[in-house]
């Protein structure tokens, strides 16, 4: 952040406003904690929807105000915040939020959990304890009563019990539910606001999926077998129109059971498509969830799932939109590096990750890809590199490597989504540490690093970078540290050294390995430029998006509320049917999002229309390449990558000894990166998790190839 008055008062604004989130935040889990006792539901709740409850919104207007407003409040601050943070360039590494979702020293590095920091550790513990106290507060005070309700009900005293354990069970997995989607929602403001991805996140959308689900298993499992005792098997078929409907509850959790045996580790990795169509079926889940217990109590659930609806909304928008091809470099590892067209105002960290469509491969398949390039080197252009492993990569690959490739490949494009900005220049020194693929994301880093050395008076870290390769020829890889275009900037301000490690060649294979086929794209007039879905200011017009259609969603409710619902029922719930309600309220969800993101993606495609204009023209006044010259060759023999070979030291037929190598930094200031697969993960980890020096900081970054 710059200094003088504007840094001040930018500091100032900052503090004030997680300041104020925080206390939100804490309000709203007090509430959660609370929401189990009778304190609340003798006490609180009935003062609260006295003062609340009105002719517009009814008992619905209290849990929208208790449980919908305060997230989505934050969510609307954390957009205006990360809106200045990108404006004034502020180091969002200072935030206080940030400094403690950072603490990455691992503390579990094996396991179902995978690698677990001290930090998610905390939080893990904080939801378990939640939900053991909701459990216990939930059971004990319905079990109280459950002698009596059995002999009213000539029921044994176990039967009741059992019911109300149902009943709690359902209860508390609501705690769970109510966080599951903030994890999916990529372009999320409270994700960014506190320094998460929602690529890295993805670890707590299974832990919470996984808890939820067996949470709600046992729920209907447990009425079931109450429904089965008491002789009122027939409850399953029942759906009441004003209090619980069970066949809306059955159908939403046989979704849910359909979804988590889908994504079970062994059948997502091997058919990957059957988890990923099935996951769909979160439609069906929330629909139903929403008819099972009605709106007003699924407010407790709304503000993620609200959050992620507008994500996935303005995501649709994008997609629908082709991207300008540029080129694409084929190596000889079977590794192809595409370019597109960027807007000069989409700017991303390094790290960051784009979903692509190729429609001439299939129109419904979305793959993420690491983005290779730098916003601020390649100022024009976006690159994300793919390696030939899935059918998916293999198609695309034969496509471009043919004697006769195409000359326009047309792709959609989601993103890029990333970190809010990295501050890699805080350490002294930056081991990455990579296997195979996992060498991508730390492509933009070096090339971050690069373009810092060169333009700024700051000092940048040294780096050492560790890569194991299977073969010889995946050597190639690495020419991809410089942009297709090489580099006017000067290479030797970048400390590098590069060990690269073949594991199971022991000769070195050069034919043909300094040779990249390089394919020209034809422009096409309908193609445009990577652009951030809301412009440059995206955060600004995302807090906007979240306030506006949430007081449109007001605006809609309190009118069918006020002048046709409300006269037939008077608050009553007991005369117009619950499930239609919830219908009407699910609609004006909807057609709030699509009003408010609709206006602002368009009026944000009117303004970036002249910058397109202008790409079309240069692209039209372009001759454009002959067929011969459309496919070319070239030999890496540019001073550039010269440098780039004179720093690397090849090792064969050997792997890397990571003790040995991260024991040398233990006295400096060092920052390990590791992006590879789990073992090699989990081996970096652990080996720093022995290390007592506080000031080597460890992170697994995510990559997708």
């Amino acid at each position: 952040m710059g200094s003088g008055p504007s840094g001040a008062a930018m500091k100032l604004v900052a503090a004030v406003m997680t300041f104020l989130s925080m206390v939100v935040f804490l309000g709203y889990m007090m509430i959660w904690s609370m929401k189990s006792t009778n304190t609340f539901y003798l006490h609180w709740w009935p003062d609260v929807l006295k003062k609340t409850s009105s002719t517009y919104l009814g008992e619905q207007g209290t849990t929208t105000l208790i449980y919908s407003f305060p997230i989505l409040f934050i969510a609307t601050i954390g957009s205006l915040y990360l809106h200045l943070e990108k404006k004034y360039d502020h180091d969002h590494s200072t935030r206080f939020i940030s400094r403690i979702i950072l603490l990455k020293r691992p503390v579990i590095t094996k396991g179902p959990l995978g690698i677990v920091s001290w930090t998610e550790l905390t939080f893990l513990a904080m939801l378990v304890a939640l939900l053991v106290w909701s459990m216990y507060s939930y059971t004990h005070n319905m079990f109280a009563f459950a002698a009596l309700e059995a002999a009213q009900e000539k029921f044994q005293v176990w039967e009741v019990k059992l019911r109300s354990a149902a009943l709690s069970l359902g209860l508390a997995g609501n705690t769970c539910l109510a966080f599951l989607f903030f994890p999916v929602t990529r372009g999320s403001s409270i994700l960014q606001f506190v320094g998460l991805t929602s690529e890295a996140s993805i670890k707590y959308h299974i832990w919470l999926g996984n808890i939820t689900m067996v949470i709600f298993t046992a729920h209907g499992l447990s009425y079931i077998t109450y429904w089965s005792h008491t002789h009122q098997i027939s409850q399953m078929l029942k759906w009441d129109k004003f209090v619980v409907a069970n066949v809306a509850g059955e159908i939403a959790l046989l979704a849910g059971l359909v979804m988590w045996a889908t994504s079970l580790g062994r059948i997502r990795r091997k058919l990957f498509e059957l988890f990923y169509y099935s996951h769909h079926l979160y439609i069906v889940f929330v629909i139903f969830y929403v008819f099972h217990v009605g709106f007003a109590e699924s407010c407790l659930i709304l503000p993620g799932f609200y959050l992620f609806l507008i994500d996935r909304y303005l995501r649709s928008l994008q997609s629908q939109q082709k991207v300008r091809s540029v080129a694409a470099r084929i190596l000889p590892c079977e590794t192809v590096e595409l370019n597109f067209s960027k807007s000069s105002g989409l700017s991303y960290a390094p790290t960051s990750i784009a979903f692509i469509n190729v429609p001439s491969i299939s129109r419904i398949q979305w793959h993420p890809f690491t983005v290779t390039s730098n916003s601020n080197m390649d100022s024009d252009k976006l690159s994300i590199v793919i390696k030939r492993e899935g059918s998916w990569s293999h198609k695309l690959y034969q496509i471009l490597s043919s004697p006769s490739p195409t000359n326009r490949l047309e792709v959609a494009i989601e993103g890029p989504y990333g970190p809010p900005s990295t501050n890699f220049t805080r350490y002294e020194r930056l081991v990455l540490v990579s296997g195979g693929s996992g060498i991508t994301p730390f492509i933009s880093i070096i090339r971050e690093i690069i373009f810092k050395s060169n333009t700024t008076s700051s000092k940048t870290p040294r780096i050492h970078l560790i890569c194991a390769f299977k073969k010889y020829v995946d050597l190639t890889v690495l020419d991809l540290l410089l942009p297709v275009s090489g580099t006017t900037l000067d290479l030797s301000r970048l400390q590098l050294q590069i060990e690269a490690y073949i594991t199971r060649e022991t000769e070195s294979k050069t034919e043909n390995q300094n040779s990249i086929r390089t394919i020209l794209f034809k422009p096409n007039p309908s193609d445009r430029p990577v652009s951030a879905v809301l412009g440059p200011n995206s955060w600004l017009w995302l807090g906007a998006i979240i306030s506006s259609s949430f007081i449109i969603f007001l605006i809609l409710i309190g009118l069918l509320t006020r002048f046709y619902i409300y006269p037939i029922d008077h608050n009553t719930n007991m005369k117009y049917p619950v499930p239609a309600s919830s219908a009407f309220n699910m609609l004006f969800v909807c057609i709030a999002i699509t009003i408010a993101a609709s206006a602002a993606f368009l009026w944000n495609k009117r303004e970036n229309a002249e910058e397109t204009s202008q790409i079309r023209t240069t692209d039209m006044s372009t001759p454009a390449p002959s067929p011969t010259s459309l496919v070319y060759e070239t030999e890496l023999e540019s001073l550039p990558h010269q440098s780039l070979r004179q720093a690397t030291t090849v090792h064969l037929g050997q792997r890397p000894n990571l003790k040995k190598i991260l024991s040398k930094y233990k006295e400096e200031k060092v920052g390990v990166y590791v992006s590879g697969p789990r073992t090699m993960r989990q081996e970096v980890a652990a080996i720093c998790s022995s290390f007592s020096a506080d000031n080597l900081h460890f992170e697994s970054i995510s990559f997708s190839w």
